[in-house]
């Protein structure tokens, strides 16, 4: 684990391998420890770079509201620290937000794009009022909320068989600080919609969703990339492929990098 400081605040990184440039991007209540089963194979053939976003993990909160944009720039700071200048990203759920808001702001480090369990569109208004009632649940029950948050993110099949992972999972979430869950929903709510990214872009770039996800609509998330070269990829469980379907999205994500 290494650090710097951007902005008075401590941001945590790490950073294996050698080759092509590998950004993974973690999501709401996760840190870059989401990523430990990839990076061991991944690093074997390229420079693996994992980051804790904002108020997530070992890294610092940053203010109230921790928008798309100020996690791009810790991304950016990031990777100028390491002299990276061309890198394919891969962001899961909130991290793929932060991989959207990376991509307008600093368009000539992107090798790839892959947004997985994640969407390019802004919050519906019904979604902002989520955003709200989550904010108002967290600080009445800090622990109640992480442990029905966490769950919610499998496909109902995969609660009971993967019990002992998603307690795993829900004890890391319990490590992100009550102003980085507030600050991070407050910035996912206000994110500009990066639909045209997906569409105007030349570099290559894949979407991988859950037919089953919770969070995500499957059908709604398909119209994104209607007439775009986003390659598709569907897994048959939830929000969480990373758990759900490890050693599928192991190889896709290897093949997606061999083609770059």
């Amino acid at each position: 684990m290494k650090q710097i400081q951007f902005k008075n605040t401590s941001i945590s990184y790490t950073d294996s391998g050698k080759g092509t440039a590998i950004i993974l991007l973690h999501g709401f209540l996760e840190n870059q420890t989401m990523w430990d089963a990839f990076v061991p194979e991944f690093s074997k053939k390229y420079r693996v770079i994992t980051i804790d976003l904002l108020g997530h993990g070992e890294t610092d909160c940053m203010g109230y509201v921790h928008s798309m944009e100020n996690n791009a720039d810790v991304v950016h700071a990031v990777l100028a620290e390491l002299r990276i200048r061309k890198a394919i990203f891969v962001g899961h759920s909130m991290g793929g937000y932060v991989a959207l808001a990376f991509a307008e702001l600093y368009p000539d480090y992107i090798k790839g794009l892959v947004l997985l369990n994640s969407t390019s569109r802004a919050d519906s208004n019904e979604r902002k009022a989520n955003r709200d009632r989550a904010i108002k649940a967290v600080k009445q029950s800090f622990a109640n909320f992480i442990s029905l948050s966490i769950a919610n993110l499998f496909s109902e099949e995969n609660r009971e068989r993967l019990q002992d992972k998603i307690e795993l999972v829900k004890k890391e979430a319990l490590k992100t600080p009550l102003q980085g869950i507030v600050a991070s929903l407050e910035g996912m709510k206000i994110r500009m919609d990066r639909e045209v990214l997906l569409h105007l872009t030349q570099y290559p770039k894949m979407l991988i969703l859950g037919e089953k996800d919770p969070v995500l609509n499957y059908e709604e998330n398909l119209e994104q990339i209607e007439e775009t070269a986003v390659q598709l990829v569907t897994f048959p469980d939830g929000h969480m492929s990373h758990i759900e379907n490890e050693t599928e999205l192991t190889k896709v994500l290897l093949d997606f990098f061999k083609k770059i």
